[in-house]
């Protein structure tokens, strides 16, 4: 079926990150079984990599867990859309919800029939899940060969990722604002407050991105209709 070759050509493609990833946990002091904890329970790079840069900054645990569950948060919102397509009972969901991310969702909900979201949403979870870990362990191999890894761009590879997100929602206006408000709570704790707080202080630039979306929204008029 074509959506599963996409979801293994996309499960593949994201392995690569799981290497990124792997060698970054290296050169962080992260040892292969810590790092392989991360991507076997964690499963959601944007949280592994959270965690991970806020203890080689030297904060605390506290901070690191707090980072990735704000990053992870976004999962949830992903339940009520998939659970319609996925079905089953509450032991299946416990399950599915370990593969509840961005890229099974995407592949999920971009199938017209109901049978094929299901089919993609597994098949990418499980394929991604396995090049992912088998990534992690690869990375972790490789930095511990590599002198500097740096000098071959693996340290810049994720947040140019997170960059690429980003670009799409700064052509609305609540997404510049909450990425200008965002940037400056960044720009100001950094230097006085400790590692990870930042990132959790900049989460509050969202408020000001909803005020702006609901004052841009459309209204009812009179007769009930929009304007």
């Amino acid at each position: 079926m074509a959506h599963r070759r996409q979801a293994f050509v996309l499960a593949a493609a994201t392995g690569l990150i799981g290497v990124t990833f792997g060698v970054f946990a290296d050169t962080s002091g992260f040892s292969l079984s810590q790092a392989s904890a991360l991507s076997v329970l964690t499963f959601t790079g944007a949280s592994q990599f959270a965690v991970v840069s806020v203890v080689a900054g030297g904060g605390s645990t506290a901070a690191a867990v707090a980072s990735g569950l704000l990053l992870a948060a976004r999962n949830s919102l992903y339940g009520p859309v998939m659970a319609p397509r996925l079905g089953g009972g509450p032991g299946r969901r416990l399950v599915a919800a370990q593969f509840l991310i961005d890229e099974t969702t995407a592949m999920a909900t971009a199938q017209e029939q109901q049978e094929h979201g299901r089919d993609a949403f597994w098949f990418t979870g499980l394929w991604l899940f396995v090049f992912w870990n088998a990534g992690t362990v690869l990375g972790v191999l490789l930095g511990g060969v590599l002198e500097d890894p740096g000098a071959w761009g693996l340290d810049a590879a994720f947040p140019a990722a997170f960059v690429a997100l980003l670009v799409p929602h700064l052509r609305t206006s609540p997404g510049r604002v909450t990425a200008l408000v965002g940037a400056a709570i960044a720009v100001a704790a950094v230097p006085t407050m400790p590692v990870g707080l930042p990132m959790l202080l900049a989460a509050a630039a969202v408020g000001p991105g909803l005020w702006v979306a609901a004052r841009s929204a459309p209204v009812g008029d009179e007769d009930g209709g929009l304007r």
